[in-house]
């Protein structure tokens, strides 16, 4: 018996690197690196294609780039930028720490400042493709909860307001487009991916969220992570929402005593959000719904 349960710990265990992996170090493709260019503002981009979605943001003196996407993608991103302006890329700002956000990093120029949160900066650091390129595009600047860079029109305000995707989601505001990037804590219209590995929670997401909303003034458009449109505010206070519910309901359904394998089949999309676009599709990563039962039954503990 010992022993079974042995083996089973050690294969949930491989599971969960798979799936922290497969964030990291996507695979690579001989295929050709095609990114697409969306105008959000004046000068405002966002590069989709390669991973998560690039903002790019033209300021007087230079360019501010949002997120690097997987491996191999820096370089394509540095030459999609040279379309639109003739401005050098001067600071790059992760959301996050997973690999299809921060991979491409290490094809930016050297001399790129390059600011995160200071939990994502720690989380950075363990992961290879930065100590195999001797830890360039690691970041040169953190904050812990705000920070502003540049003023005016060049303005852009980073908030951190708690755990949810990872534990250092950075929400990237520019106050004179009244926009911001918010990276995967609302990645899109689903279940978000938490990965416990880097801090994330499925308890506090919803309390995060709420955070952001009521922390945030005098924004009207987000960039999403994954999203292939943009969302609104509104969007966000009712992706609070739909976060609480799945939280009340996946309380309810470990305080029953099912198990987490045995709960995850009974989780549907309530269709009040089904009218409202989101997708009751539920990635694998990080362990699906049986994933996010497990985290948040460590962290009822």
């Amino acid at each position: 018996m010992k022993r079974i349960y042995v083996l089973g710990l050690l294969i949930a265990i491989g599971a969960a690197s798979l799936g922290v992996r497969a964030y990291e170090q996507a695979p690579q493709q001989n295929a050709p690196k095609v990114i697409d260019v969306d105008k959000v503002k004046d000068n405002l981009f966002v590069l989709k294609g390669g991973g998560g979605n690039t903002a790019v943001f033209v300021t007087t003196n230079g360019v501010v780039v949002v997120d690097a996407k997987n491996p191999g993608w820096g370089q394509p991103i540095l030459d999609k930028i040279k379309t639109l302006t003739n401005k050098p890329v001067t600071m790059l700002i992760n959301t996050h720490t997973h690999g299809d956000h921060v991979s491409g990093n290490v094809e930016f120029p050297a001399t790129v400042d390059v600011v995160t949160q200071e939990n994502t900066k720690a989380n950075m650091e363990k992961m290879d493709i930065f100590k195999q390129n001797n830890n360039r595009g690691m970041a040169k600047r953190t904050f812990k909860d705000k920070m502003t860079l540049g003023r005016g029109a060049d303005q852009i305000d980073l908030y951190y307001f708690g755990p949810g995707h990872t534990n250092g989601d950075a929400i990237v505001v520019f106050p004179a487009l009244r926009t911001a990037h918010i990276g995967d804590l609302f990645a899109g219209k689903n279940l978000p991916l938490v990965d416990g590995d880097n801090g994330g929670s499925v308890l506090h997401y919803p309390e995060t969220l709420n955070k952001v909303h009521s922390g945030i003034k005098n924004v009207d458009t987000l960039v999403n992570g994954h999203s292939n449109t943009t969302t609104t505010w509104p969007d966000l206070q009712t992706f609070a929402e739909f976060n609480q519910d799945f939280l009340t309901w996946a309380r309810n359904a470990l305080k029953s005593g099912k198990s987490a394998k045995d709960a995850a089949g009974d989780w549907k999309l309530p269709a009040k959000y089904e009218s409202m676009g989101y997708s009751g599709t539920v990635s694998p990563l990080f362990g699906g719904v049986e994933g996010r039962l497990n985290r948040l039954a460590a962290e009822m503990k």
